[in-house]
């Protein structure tokens, strides 16, 4: 099993180093080229989503990587990631892969200091430790999008078909619960 980590801007190093401690081989990409070949699931990390948009378009890496996303590539999309998968945003005109049919605010908490620790529910797999930076949260999701967890009455986690997206960063704390489930999906 391999998984490509989208890696031109944000926290991809996070993710891999939770791939590390689970034993699962990865690639970053960073390039058109880094998508020549398969991969057995994707993760679009969290950082700047508008930085994010912009390079994956400027590298023609966007087109390839929304047929992958359409097509059933298991995803896991942590903050920005999450806001390149929602269909639409409340705040904001742009649009990315828009395979999720939700609606996402941006920046929902607020600039860096409405950054938070906390702990919640993740689907059926129990609390678990959640990291907020810069995050945004689900305003509306569609009733075939599963509610994976929520916060301050806020849905911060979804899952629809293949795709889990995440408001916080599992990638920061120890906990490797949602990396584990996003495995299973494979």
């Amino acid at each position: 099993m391999t998984i490509g980590i989208v890696a031109v801007q944000g926290a991809f190093l996070e993710h891999e180093k939770m791939l590390d401690r689970l034993g699962v081989e990865y690639a970053e990409l960073r390039q058109k080229s880094d998508l020549e070949r398969e991969y057995d699931g994707l993760i679009l990390p969290g950082g700047e989503s508008t930085v994010q948009g912009k390079l994956l378009k400027e590298l023609d890496m966007f087109d390839t990587l929304k047929k992958w996303i359409d097509g059933g590539i298991p995803v896991l999309a942590t903050c920005a990631g999450m806001i390149l998968l929602a269909d639409k945003l409340s705040n904001d005109d742009k649009h990315y892969f828009q395979s999720i049919p939700m609606t996402v605010r941006r920046n929902a908490y607020g600039r860096q200091m409405g950054s938070f620790h906390t702990s919640a529910r993740f689907g059926d797999k129990g609390n678990i430790p959640m990291t907020f930076i810069r995050a945004p949260f689900v305003e509306a999701a569609a009733p075939e999008a599963e509610i994976l967890s929520v916060v301050d009455s806020h849905i911060v986690g979804v899952r629809y078909k293949n795709q889990i997206a995440l408001a916080f960063h599992p990638e920061l704390d120890d906990d490797l619960t949602v990396h584990k489930t996003f495995l299973e999906m494979i």
